[in-house]
């Protein structure tokens, strides 16, 4: 019997389900070729993840002096049709995904999927993963439109984190994420988070401030189940 109780769970992508970080830093150094910038060592593109590819390419352009808002805007253009082609050449899903997904929903658990990485590359990327069929909704960073302000309505903002819980008709629910984003926007929505620590974390272990910490998704149920 199962003590699982949680209605749905949630997902974050990037460091939580998917090891992304090549594909991500190939798209990067791909627009600051373009705009003559030095490359960034494909592995260093895992210390960049967290707050979506914008973030990603402007801290690697800043680090290099930077860029006026109009060229880099034009850069961040040309990064994202480049990652729109080359998204899952070398993303991969994290050892015991599929079961953790699987084992979830065998236990009556409706799974959400919750992203800052736009809403057609996460469906691309989890299409050719095989595991788009386990999720009844895929939220990306763009999915909710921007507010007032003109910023995107992603993490850490809790809104994402609610709607995923409204689509799937409400009850129970918690979150998996590997970054301070992920548990920022759970404690904004109210419900509990388990930090990844095998994923992209910008904070050491132990400090993500999450209610539970895993080091692989073979422990994601047992860790839910002791929430």
């Amino acid at each position: 019997m199962s003590n699982l109780r949680f209605d749905i769970v949630g997902f974050d992508l990037d460091g939580t389900l998917v090891e992304s970080h090549r594909d991500l830093g190939a798209a990067v150094n791909h627009a600051l070729r373009l705009g003559g910038f030095d490359p960034v060592p494909a592995d260093s593109a895992s210390d960049l993840i967290g707050g979506g590819a914008k973030i990603m390419l402007k801290q690697a352009i800043d680090a290099q002096g930077g860029l006026p808002d109009d060229e880099f805007r034009q850069l961040y253009k040309q990064m994202l049709a480049y990652y729109s082609e080359h998204n899952a050449v070398h993303t991969r899903a994290y050892p015991h995904a599929e079961e953790a997904l699987v084992a979830l929903a065998d236990r009556g658990a409706k799974l959400a999927l919750v992203t800052n990485k736009f809403e057609e590359f996460a469906v691309q990327i989890l299409t050719k993963l095989g595991l788009a069929g386990h999720f009844y909704a895929i939220i990306g960073g763009n999915s909710l439109g921007k507010n007032d302000s003109g910023t995107y309505r992603a993490k850490p903002m809790p809104d994402p984190l609610i709607e995923a819980r409204e689509r799937g008709g409400g009850g129970s629910f918690a979150f998996v994420g590997d970054s301070s984003y992920d548990v920022k926007a759970a404690r904004g929505a109210q419900v509990p988070v388990i930090g990844a620590r095998y994923g992209y974390c910008d904070k050491p272990p132990g400090q993500l401030g999450a209610d539970a910490e895993i080091d692989s998704l073979a422990e994601l149920v047992s860790a839910l189940e002791r929430l």
